[in-house]
């Protein structure tokens, strides 16, 4: 027997339609690329999104097109995710900071027929447009006024674009299932691969996302979501806020210190969440200019770890740190670290031991760790193991990807290593990738080895992550060279400039006589890790 509800599919513009409706005046505050503050709200964003929706129709997008965007967090961005999804096409969100051959693979891969651009971008797309043929147009989020001359193919100013369209178009409706998002990983081994998140698992994800001991904003909060749109879905908050009417607060392309502080106090922003690298230097500017944040109750950090000393900063300062761990498989929220009883009631140091874990899971995201033979270990705290996780918001393969990712339990290995205690607070202990994570992104360390061993001089090649006071990790090479030759750590670097991003080219090289190895003949990355524990990188100090 069935239950006698409606069907009512969950599909992500019903979000937006909700805000619009219930929350219509709510605002959102943008410090745009061209520069000034613009505010706009939830109304204004919904029959703008329903415009976007009318063009790419217009145009002829259909289900399951591919539309991607190369953005900063604005709301004219928000606008065209709602805007992509409302047709059923399908918002691929991609991340800048790659190497522009590897931003042109992606593209190529996920075949996106129309690319939507911030101005910052536009010299970028110029250098690969060639190597995209699948991309028909390029829009670039500006105005007639300030939008340049290019060479970019069909290229069009968005509010220009905009003005061709009235707003009377109705949303589709189709199964909640259909893919709503894609986001690519950074590719730690192998090419990069897609994620293709739902409109179902979108809806979800928002529900709990809003769970209190989650990123639990509420129509009287303020959120400013440091971390980009384009990065691992972002987080969930260009759903999860405007389902509550949360006031949203975007950042645009100015994270420094300042900027963030800027709109963080002028706002009286309550909750805001970004990678670690950010609140350091948010951190360092107050504490320079002796500056306070009175508002300010939630800081939720990802990406990489939060230092302990950060975690108390924020908590001196009267707000609460919020540890949280995921991945863009996830969604990507996988863990929160919140006090729950009896660890509320905890002061000084053993509070924070609390608040330095990865946390425990919401409500649809399931956990085990296991053996490498797949057995379950206990959650003692101690016994450490690969960890695996599954849910109603957890990829379940990837995009043009022909191969199995879940266990025989329909677990997916997340490639960390954690504990898990009594009370299911996770901590990662290792990574069984080694994977570098610098200001909550991440670095291969198979490319830059590939890289390295390419020069002329070098017999083999190693990278590790070695800690950095500001991006947490930074890429550490340590090079064998051939019998017989000699070189230098600026030859390597020079080899190296310009055929990877600049953020991934290693802060230092050490040349060893040995690298050492396991018995199967692998880089025993476990020893060189041990040796250079206590490397300090130039110009690293804390």
């Amino acid at each position: 027997m069935l239950g006698l509800m409606q069907d009512w599919p969950l599909l992500c513009h019903r979000i937006i339609e909700h805000a619009a409706r219930i929350h219509g005046n709510q605002e959102v505050v943008t410090r745009s690329v061209e520069g000034p503050i613009v505010r706009t709200t939830y109304a204004q964003i919904h029959q703008r999104a329903l415009k976007v929706s009318q063009m790419l129709d217009r145009a002829g997008i259909k289900l399951g097109d591919r539309v991607a965007t190369i953005a900063w967090n604005t709301a004219r961005h928000l606008e065209c995710w709602y805007g992509i999804m409302g047709i059923g096409a399908i918002c691929h969100t991609v991340n800048p900071r790659l190497f522009p051959d590897q931003i042109a693979w992606i593209v190529n891969h996920a075949q996106d027929r129309v690319m939507i651009t911030d101005l910052t971008f536009v010299p970028i797309l110029e250098k690969i447009a060639d190597q995209i043929p699948s991309v028909e147009r390029f829009i670039v989020l500006t105005d007639k006024e300030h939008m340049p001359p290019t060479t970019l193919k069909n290229a069009v100013a968005y509010e220009e674009w905009l003005k061709e369209a009235d707003g009377d178009f109705e949303w589709k409706t189709f199964d909640e299932n259909t893919a709503a998002a894609m986001c690519y990983t950074s590719g730690t081994t192998g090419d990069p691969k897609g994620v293709l998140y739902s409109h179902r698992s979108n809806v979800l994800h928002a529900l709990m996302a809003n769970n209190p001991d989650a990123l639990g904003t509420r129509a009287a909060d303020t959120m400013l979501p440091v971390v980009p749109l384009f990065h691992a879905n972002s987080w969930g908050i260009a759903f999860s806020a405007p389902s509550m009417g949360t006031k949203l607060v975007m950042p645009g392309a100015k994270l420094d210190g300042a900027s963030v502080y800027e709109l963080l106090s002028t706002e009286k922003v309550t909750h805001t969440a970004g990678v670690p690298t950010v609140w350091l230097m948010l951190l360092q500017y107050m504490q320079k200019e002796k500056l306070t944040l009175p508002h300010l109750k939630m800081v939720v950090c990802g990406g990489s770890a939060m230092p302990r000393s950060m975690i108390k900063a924020f908590v001196d300062m009267g707000a609460e740190a919020r540890h949280a761990w995921g991945m863009t498989e996830m969604s990507p929220l996988g863990t929160l670290a919140t006090l729950k009883p009896p660890f509320d009631q905890t002061t000084g140091d053993a509070r924070l031991d609390v608040l330095a874990t990865q946390g425990y899971p919401p409500f649809g995201v399931q956990m085990k760790i296991t053996d490498d033979a797949g057995k379950e270990v206990p959650w003692d705290g101690k016994t450490f193991g690969r960890l695996k996780v599954s849910g109603p918001a957890i990829a379940k393969n990837y995009y043009r990807v022909d191969s199995e990712i879940l266990d025989d339990a329909g677990f997916f290995d997340t490639g960390d290593v954690a504990t898990i205690d009594q009370d299911g607070y996770m901590r990662i202990t290792d990574r069984s990738k080694d994977v570098i994570k610098s200001g909550g992104e991440w670095i291969s360390s198979i490319d830059l080895e590939n890289l390295a061993v390419g020069h002329p001089k070098v017999a083999e090649a190693a990278v590790i992550g070695v800690y950095h006071p500001k991006w947490d990790e930074r890429p550490l090479l340590i090079c064998q060279l051939k019998p017989d030759v000699t070189c230098t750590r600026d030859e390597i670097l020079q080899y190296m400039d310009g055929k990877i991003a600049k953020w991934w080219m290693p802060d230092d090289i050490v040349f060893v006589e040995a690298i050492p190895h396991t018995a199967t003949g692998k880089i025993l990355k476990t020893a060189l890790r041990d040796q250079f524990k206590t490397y300090t990188l130039p110009g690293a100090a804390a």
